[in-house]
């Protein structure tokens, strides 16, 4: 009879848990990426910005000065974004790690029950293997004594037939 493990659905349930929980990891690593894109753009605009302003006529002085307090505010948003994107990634990290020794656990009680099965199998296998021994044993002797008895009795009648 072949190894069945008694729990594999529950093996197999939490193994698509885990991969459930790599795709909502790596959305959540490409929300970082994307916020962490914008504060990249956004960076670029403001160095941008500051070096026109450098060139600039003086009139438009005032209006790059708001745009760039308008830029600063906006990086400081998308720094609270990109921070609350990574509490969440780490969050959903947390899950996988978490999952993912679940699985490791089932996984290696599964290992566990086969070496079991596979021991108790060749144990059984010996015990059939000493039973034919043992009867091979006794079929010789029985053999073994019933030549004997046909010797004797050929010499017994041999030994009558004079």
């Amino acid at each position: 009879m072949p190894f069945r493990y008694r729990l594999e659905k529950i093996l197999k349930d939490r193994i698509r848990q885990k991969e459930a929980q790599q795709v909502v990891v790596h959305k959540a690593q490409m929300v970082v990426y994307e916020v962490e894109e914008r504060i990249r753009q956004n960076e670029a605009e403001i160095q941008e910005t500051i070096k026109n302003k450098r060139t600039a006529d003086f009139r438009m002085m005032e209006y790059y000065d708001n745009y760039l307090h308008h830029l600063w505010d906006k990086a400081e948003v998308l720094e609270q974004e990109r921070k609350q994107a990574q509490a969440a990634l780490d969050k959903e990290k947390q899950k996988l790690i978490e999952c993912e020794q679940k699985v490791k656990v089932l996984e290696k009680h599964k290992e566990r029950k086969k070496e079991l099965y596979i021991e108790e199998e060749k144990k059984a296998e010996l015990k059939q293997y000493s039973e034919i021994g043992v009867q091979r044993f006794f079929m010789q002797k029985r053999d073994e004594a019933e030549e004997m008895e046909m010797e004797l009795e050929s010499e017994q009648n041999e030994s009558e037939g004079y």
